[in-house]
């Protein structure tokens, strides 16, 4: 059909649209030409749309679902709700299968899933306002997630009330700058290396980010804060190697850093220059080997500040540098570093360590007084933890 006859043949399909039903928008993106610019009157559209070629979508209103299936397409200020329900086909308010494209300034809402990237490389994801539907967290979507998808650029986006943030089989990917709160898994990698994870704010969630087989990361700048159930962790590390942890604020958490130990001396972790404070357990390492670098660090009026799963776990890191608010040496020649390593060992702590119904009774008097009297006459020669010989004596920071 000629492009007059079905501009003409869409527009009276408009104007016959019952006056009750919302127009859809689908209509007018097909009648929007390659390369040029739609912006719907204001109001309310129905969907669901497919953008199958090159487009600027700018404004408009709210629908079910977006896809975009073509190259180099611009989608902002749309406000979209009301996705499908279908967490197998991955409803989504906007679903991304193309490359190039700018996803920017939406709000996305009562959307099972938020952004949802498949395939799509080298998109950029700015500043969109993502929610979930109103159920209880493991039945929501998540609120981006990338599958089989490359070097894009997910920055300044809000997340609220959604279940995960999840990058599956992605590599060199920049998340940077976004917010994500009230919600379950912060930032869930899985088979994603070479990722960049830089200035997020992840507040109020079950987990904060999670890395499972993913190396050569790079996780820096960011606040990790109230990760407050009894299995939750700041940043939790298993079988991934090569990993940058540097500068994070990680605070009111069960677990601050979760990792296990490397299987080869190279594969270790560097962690460096964050801060842990307020966290029931700063560090743990689980495994055999230990090896991580460990240097730089504050711990500051954590319960523990670290442990193992083992005695010798937390011990064969490498730890140097720190500043620990509860080392009681001196500097006597004032050069900013304690003049004795600091060194912790294990006393009463070992009752609930190996007994986990025990650590209900951390803190209480009773096993304070066990632990005093461990110090003070010990029955056995005491497990040295770990050790740092050069403690700082004032933070960095």
């Amino acid at each position: 059909m000629p492009h007059g006859k079905l501009f003409g043949f869409l527009l009276l399909l408009l104007l016959l649209q019952p006056a009750l039903a919302l127009p859809p928008l689908q209509l007018y993106v097909e009648i929007t030409p390659e390369g040029g610019t739609l912006k719907p009157p204001p109001g309310e559209y129905s969907g669901p749309v497919v953008i199958r070629k090159r487009i600027t979508l700018d404004g408009g209103g709210s629908g079910s679902i977006l896809t975009i299936e073509a190259d180099g397409v611009v989608v902002r200020g749309l406000h979209l709700s009301h996705s499908g329900d279908s967490h197998d086909q991955v409803d989504a308010g906007i679903l991304i299968k193309a490359n190039d494209t700018v996803v920017q300034d939406n709000i996305i809402d009562d959307s099972l899933f938020g952004i949802h990237l498949s395939s799509a490389h080298g998109n950029q994801v700015i500043g969109n306002r993502i929610s979930s539907k109103d159920r209880d967290v493991t039945l929501r979507g998540d609120g981006i997630r990338l599958w089989y998808s490359h070097e894009n650029l997910i920055k300044d986006n809000v997340l609220d009330h959604t279940r995960d943030m999840v990058f599956s089989n992605s590599r060199e990917n920049r998340i940077i700058g976004n917010r994500m709160t009230n919600s379950r898994i912060s930032m869930e990698l899985v088979f994603s290396p070479e990722n960049e994870i830089r200035g997020n704010t992840f507040i109020d969630n079950y987990n904060g980010i999670t890395v499972i087989y993913s190396d050569e990361l790079t996780i820096a700048d960011n606040h990790i804060l109230r990760m407050r159930k009894l299995t939750g962790s700041g940043i939790s590390v298993k079988e991934s190697y090569d990993i940058l942890i540097d500068n994070n604020e990680i605070a009111h958490c069960a677990v601050g850093l979760l990792a296990t130990s490397p299987l080869e001396a190279e594969n270790i972790l560097t962690i460096t220059n964050n801060l842990f404070t307020f966290n029931d357990v700063a560090a743990y390492f689980y495994g055999e080997k230990g090896g991580h670098q460990i240097h730089d660090n504050r711990f500051i009026d954590n319960f523990v500040d670290a442990m193992g799963s083992t005695t010798h776990t937390s011990r064969l890191n490498n730890w140097k540098g720190n500043y620990w608010d509860s080392y009681s040496g001196f500097d006597l020649n004032h050069d900013g570093v304690g003049d004795q390593p600091h060194r912790v060992y294990l006393y009463a702590d070992s009752i609930w360590m190996e007994r986990s119904m025990a650590r209900f009774y951390r803190g209480t008097p009773a096993l304070t007084l066990i632990d005093f009297v461990e110090r003070l006459i010990p029955s056995s020669e005491p497990d040295l933890m770990y050790m740092d010989p050069a403690p700082l004596m004032t933070p960095k920071h």
